[in-house]
């Protein structure tokens, strides 16, 4: 008490000369309307600008729930255009990862890349969903912006995969324009291209040509984005072009993707080995 009477006494004159300040100041802002219009406006700019940068801050540490949100719907509407396109009636997925139609063939889950390699001779993709979640070997990772992998290996809560990146893995692709289709691979050079095998040389090609997934196989459905033709040339000698294909996903920036399951693959499957073993015993 006798420490805060003596810095009182010591600064009373800096003290008294705030405190009139402070007197003179409400007086001008009381009873002068443009100094007081003046100062509400700055002290509401002020205010504003405070508001604005927390919420900002909300903003930033509430984004991962919503890309979370955001690729839910986002799974849930690729399933709902595969049951249009199917026309079939609407039944609820007992997984909860959307709705699935009674004919539809596709369903898309929503999941989060935890680990990605994209400068190794054979990347790996890590998603943060499992067995317990409907992820099972051999189903079809996509991204935003094109296709990503496919599903390898499976735990209860997580699983990998094999990157388009990787040399042990290709995808049937063709060309959307014309719809010739072959096999597209990565050569383990520059993350961004990959090669377009088995065009032949009378197909009519241009630079910018849309590359999509044909749909021969159980992994993808048809007409997925995988890139666009970047370069091509005609080899002495050969009967198929050389196509490097700009692919669509930033393989470095993925951080939200979806798992592909064709929920008719083992019946497919299971027709074509039976087609298969009858035709070797004949």
């Amino acid at each position: 008490m006798r420490s805060l009477l003596r810095f009182l006494i010591r600064n009373y004159a800096f003290l008294l000369f705030l405190f009139l300040e402070v007197v003179s100041l409400v007086l001008v802002f009381n009873y002068n309307s443009f100094q007081k219009s003046k100062f509400l406006n700055s002290s509401n700019y002020v205010s504003a600008g405070l508001y604005g940068t927390v919420n900002s801050v909300f903003q930033y540490f509430d984004l991962a729930k919503v890309n979370r949100q955001l690729a839910e719907e986002n799974a849930a509407l690729r399933t709902q255009l595969q049951m249009s396109i199917s026309n079939s009636e609407f039944v609820p997925d007992t997984l909860g990862h959307g709705i699935v139609g009674s004919d539809t063939t596709f369903r898309f889950t929503p999941a989060r890349v935890i680990n990605n390699s994209v400068n190794k001779q054979q990347n790996y993709i890590t998603l943060n969903k499992g067995r317990k979640d409907g992820i099972k070997p051999d189903q079809g990772i996509l991204s935003p912006q094109g296709i990503v992998g496919v599903i390898t290996s499976v735990s209860e809560s997580y699983s990998t995969g094999l990157s388009l990146l990787n040399p042990r893995w290709n995808v049937s692709a063709k060309l959307k324009k014309s719809g010739f289709y072959g096999s597209l691979a990565w050569n383990g050079e520059d993350y961004q291209l990959a090669e377009l095998l088995e065009i032949p040389f009378h197909v009519k090609l241009a630079v910018g040509d849309t590359i999509v997934t044909s749909g021969h196989s159980s992994i993808f459905p048809e007409g997925l984005l995988i890139g666009v033709v970047d370069e091509y040339e005609q080899p002495e000698g050969e009967n198929y072009y050389d196509i490097k294909v700009r692919l669509a996903t930033d393989f470095k920036s993925i951080r939200y993707v979806e798992v592909i399951d064709n929920v008719k693959k083992e019946e497919l499957e299971k027709l074509e080995k039976n087609r298969i073993d009858g035709e070797s015993t004949n």
